[in-house]
């Protein structure tokens, strides 16, 4: 195996509002600080709370999602590769900065809270993730077309109008 793996996944909350800049050519790139926290037990036996910050960036159709959806406070999920960096700053010094390059986003929490709703985001296909499998019809060796699923009212026993392509998440 002559390649290495570098992948990061980090679950937290939101320390403050997205922030989405273009690039020239107008691509979406969003930055979040993402705060994760840990919780040990010390030698007398009390628990201790350590929080990590984490600078997150998204690309593309996914910082455009995140720029949108996600707010200070959200938590979700996030999947993706460690990247250092070193720039030298206007005082002549050099700084060295580490940030999270994002390929996949899950918000997650309720819609009425914080966290948005839920959904799942890559940037390979830019396309939902989708937590139910594909419906398979075992017909004894027959095969015959799918019957069409029945129209089910919407959360709360209502029909909002809305279709599922129509809903990003």
């Amino acid at each position: 195996m002559a390649r290495g793996i570098n992948k990061v996944i980090l679950v937290g909350n939101l320390g403050d509002d997205p922030e989405t800049k273009y690039t020239q050519s107008g691509m979406a790139v969003t930055t979040i600080r993402l705060a994760t926290t840990s919780v040990r037990k010390d030698r007398d036996g009390n628990q201790q709370e350590r929080t990590e910050w984490h600078r997150v960036k998204f690309f593309g159709k996914l910082g455009e999602i995140a720029g949108e959806y996600l707010r200070k406070g959200s938590q979700c999920y996030v999947e993706g590769s460690i990247r250092y960096d070193k720039f030298t700053g206007q005082d002549g010094q050099e700084r060295y900065i580490t940030e999270i390059v994002a390929d996949e986003m899950q918000m997650l929490g309720g819609r009425g809270g914080s966290g948005g709703g839920e959904g799942g985001y890559d940037r390979g296909g830019d396309r939902p993730q989708r937590s139910a499998p594909p419906r398979r019809e075992y017909g004894g060796g027959q095969r015959s077309a799918p019957a069409p699923a029945p129209a089910a009212p919407a959360a709360g026993g209502f029909d909002d109008g809305f279709a599922d392509d129509d809903i990003p998440f």
